[in-house]
C-alpha cells in the first residue's frame, strides 16, 4: 500500500497547488482525508470507487495511470477490476449541488430523480433502454 500512495503522492506534488483541495471537495470530504489516502504511512487505503475521479482531477497520463494501478493492483487486486477509463464497468462520478430542504422525504426524493435521471441518460447515451 505504500508503494501506490508514495506514487500518488508524488504525482500530486508535481501538480499545481491546490490538486488536493480540489480532490477532497469532488470526493465530499475535507483536504486531512486526502491526506491520509496519500500518507504512505497511514493504513488509510485509497477507496477504489475514488479512483478514476483522483486520476481526472490530477491528468495523469495512461501510463500513470497504468502504473498506479499496477501498485494498486499488488496490494488490493480484489478492488482493482473495472477502474480505468475506457473498460467496461467504467464510472465518472459527477457531483451536483443541490440545495437542502427542510423536508427529509423531499430531500430524498429530489436526490433520487436525479440519480435516476443520470442512469437512464447514461442508458441512452450507450444506447440501452433502461
Amino acid at each position: 500500500m505504500a508503494a501506490y500512495k508514495q506514487r500518488l503522492r508524488d504525482y500530486l506534488d508535481r501538480r499545481p497547488s491546490g490538486a488536493r483541495l480540489r480532490i477532497a471537495r469532488v470526493l465530499g470530504t475535507h483536504k486531512s482525508f486526502v491526506s491520509q489516502i496519500t500518507n504512505p504511512a497511514d493504513p488509510t487505503p485509497v477507496p477504489a470507487r475514488h479512483l478514476n475521479a483522483i486520476f481526472d482531477i490530477c491528468q495523469l497520463s495512461q501510463s500513470e495511470r497504468e502504473d498506479f494501478l499496477a501498485l494498486y493492483a499488488a496490494a488490493h487486486p480484489e478492488h482493482v477490476s473495472g477502474v480505468a477509463a475506457g473498460r467496461p464497468g467504467y464510472v465518472k462520478t459527477l457531483h451536483v449541488d443541490v440545495p437542502v430542504l427542510a423536508d427529509a422525504d423531499r430531500q430524498r426524493d429530489l436526490e433520487e430523480l436525479i440519480r435516476d435521471f443520470a442512469r437512464r441518460a447514461a442508458a441512452l447515451a450507450r444506447g440501452k433502454d433502461d
